[in-house]
């Protein structure tokens, strides 16, 4: 099933399908694998029949993955950081969307000197630009499609 009609992550799972009847049938399947094996759902973490959810932070849908809005709009009203622990914290958040970031490496590389051994932490105009840019980039991003 794994691949076919259920996608796993650690503990999540969902059970996808080309039609409805289709994703009703493989998650028939699925449940009655879960009562074979003795397995437990939490129902209040379970979801049925939805077009779009939100998976680790990203929003599924049949047109794509994108950011989830609610995520980037708190990065979006961030204020630029005023020490070294505050650019590793942006820089974290920002990290986990480096997929929908354009030349992620090159935009962060004024940040990432900040965090060199022995650097001064001077956060001067080219860190400024890329805390900048890398905000509007996430605020802004593309949905990126999944490969048929």
């Amino acid at each position: 099933m794994v691949e076919e009609s259920l996608e796993v992550f650690m503990d999540d799972f969902s059970v996808v399908g080309d039609s409805f009847e289709e994703c009703l049938d493989n998650l028939d399947k699925v449940l009655a694998r879960y009562e074979e094996t003795n397995l437990v759902l939490n129902w209040k973490k379970c979801h049925f029949i939805v077009e779009e959810g939100i998976v680790l932070g990203h929003k599924i849908s049949k047109s794509g993955i994108e950011v989830d809005k609610a995520k980037i709009e708190v990065i979006s009203k961030l204020p630029p950081p005023t020490s070294v622990k505050g650019v590793r914290i942006f820089l974290g958040h920002a990290g986990f969307y480096r997929r929908f970031i354009k030349d992620f490496p090159k935009v962060v590389n004024p940040l990432c000197m900040l965090l060199e051994k022995d650097a001064t932490f001077v956060f001067n105009d080219d860190c400024m630009k890329a805390f900048e840019l890398l905000k509007y980039r996430l605020t802004t991003t593309p949905i990126i499609t999944v490969p048929n």
